[in-house]
């Protein structure tokens, strides 16, 4: 049996693996720890009501600019915000002209593929 440490996301878990044979491995988990929590990015509510055309994300990554605000005025290909994923910076522009109705993210806010991050009407 080995025992090992693994963290995730700020948690510590000791874990113990057994090998039953013929290469096949189990593993248990003997106790969980806190560690120190990482940083919460607090998050903003939705800035006015959700639009007809939604904007999400197209991979998962961190919000690094956001370059619009509810209200503000969009024409097709415009930059809304900047997305980074695997350390390459994507720009997420609006699909049509329009007016932005949401923006449901904060800069420095970490998403996942499909979250919302805007809408428009």
């Amino acid at each position: 049996m080995k025992n090992y440490t693994i963290t995730v996301n700020g948690n510590v878990y000791e874990v113990s693996v057994e090998e039953n044979g013929a290469g096949v491995s189990t593993a248990s988990q003997a106790s969980t720890t806190k560690a120190a929590a990482p940083k919460a990015v607090a998050k903003p509510a939705s800035t006015g009501a959700a639009g007809a055309i939604k904007i999400t994300a197209p991979m998962p990554g961190k919000i690094l600019k956001l370059n619009v605000k509810a209200g503000d005025s969009v024409k097709k290909g415009d930059v809304l915000m900047v997305l980074e994923a695997m350390k390459m910076e994507n720009e997420i522009q609006a699909p049509q002209d329009g007016v932005v109705a949401s923006v449901n993210v904060a800069a420095s806010e970490s998403v996942e593929s499909g979250q919302l991050l805007a809408s428009l009407n």
